[in-house]
């Protein structure tokens, strides 16, 4: 057990401290195991490859160059996405099969002759909490150099969106009676500019309803007449200002892309480029 340090709470020279602890980057983006089983599953199904046959070289202080590649193995991994490029060319060089995870938006980096970059941009958070738009890179059947991919798109997204639903506490989704009020209903009325209020005595505080066993989140307030009428009222004012707020601001999003449109810089080829577009392919 050790003994408290003078400095264990002082903000500044914890803030000190924190200069020196190793910041997270996309070259440290460890995959959630079941996007990464998703992604397998998919690449053995598609290309044929054997499970079996799967390699996973990059590990923390690990160097690929040095990892034992059996004949006719097939490295399925997510690679430090600053030297992609770097170990694109060393698995072409030696002959080595990969399928690779790409930054989504920057995947042509790993574009090179006998490659194929599968343009995913799926949206994958990794165990490090970073959000990355990923595609991937592989040379397994070299039938192409660029394709979408909608089917693995789908089929990580269908699991991500699983993992962030299990990870997130939810609340139930309820209406309450016009009677009750909860908390949220009158920030939810103070977010539109609705003003509303309940006087003293005029309302009973509840945690749950005899019809609803599980309970009010967060407690409720059950209105006396009067001040049921008045949250009737505040509910359909604040209803229409955010139905107008909505329709503002995507009057405003419309006239913002138009305007985009209208002062984007059009860019045509040059004579040269139209050249080399002329003779590509021949």
């Amino acid at each position: 057990m050790t003994n408290p340090s003078l400095f264990d709470n002082d903000a500044e020279y914890l803030a000190f401290c924190e200069k020196f602890v190793p910041k997270k980057t996309t070259d440290d983006c460890y995959t959630p195991e079941p996007v990464y089983n998703e992604i397998r599953d998919y690449v053995c199904e598609r290309y044929g490859v054997d499970p079996a046959k799967i390699v996973r070289p990059f590990w923390p202080n690990a160097d690929y160059r040095r990892v034992e590649y059996p004949d006719g193995c097939v490295v399925l991994d997510n690679p430090p996405f600053s030297i992609v490029s770097q170990i694109v060319k060393f698995y072409r060089h030696n002959g080595i099969r990969f399928f690779l995870f790409v930054p989504g938006l920057t995947p042509f980096s790993a574009l090179h002759k006998g490659t194929t970059v599968l343009c995913c941009g799926v949206s994958i958070v990794y165990e490090n909490g970073v959000k990355v738009n990923t595609s991937f890179a592989h040379n397994l059947d070299g039938v192409s150099a660029v394709e979408s991919c909608p089917e693995l798109f789908d089929r990580v997204t269908a699991v991500c969106d699983a993992l962030r639903k299990k990870k997130t506490k939810t609340v139930a989704n309820i209406e309450l009676p016009p009677e009750v009020i909860s908390a949220a209903k009158i920030n939810w009325y103070t977010k539109y500019h609705t003003p509303f209020q309940v006087r003293h005595g005029e309302f009973a505080l509840i945690r749950g309803l005899d019809n609803y066993p599980k309970g009010v989140f967060g407690a409720g307030l059950l209105l006396a007449e009067r001040a049921a009428a008045e949250r009737a009222a505040a509910e359909r004012a604040a209803a229409e200002r955010a139905a107008a707020e909505r329709a503002a601001a995507e009057r405003a999003a419309a006239e913002r892309a138009a305007a985009e449109r209208a002062a984007a810089e059009r860019i045509e080829l040059s004579p040269r480029e139209r050249e080399i577009q002329r003779m590509i392919g021949r």
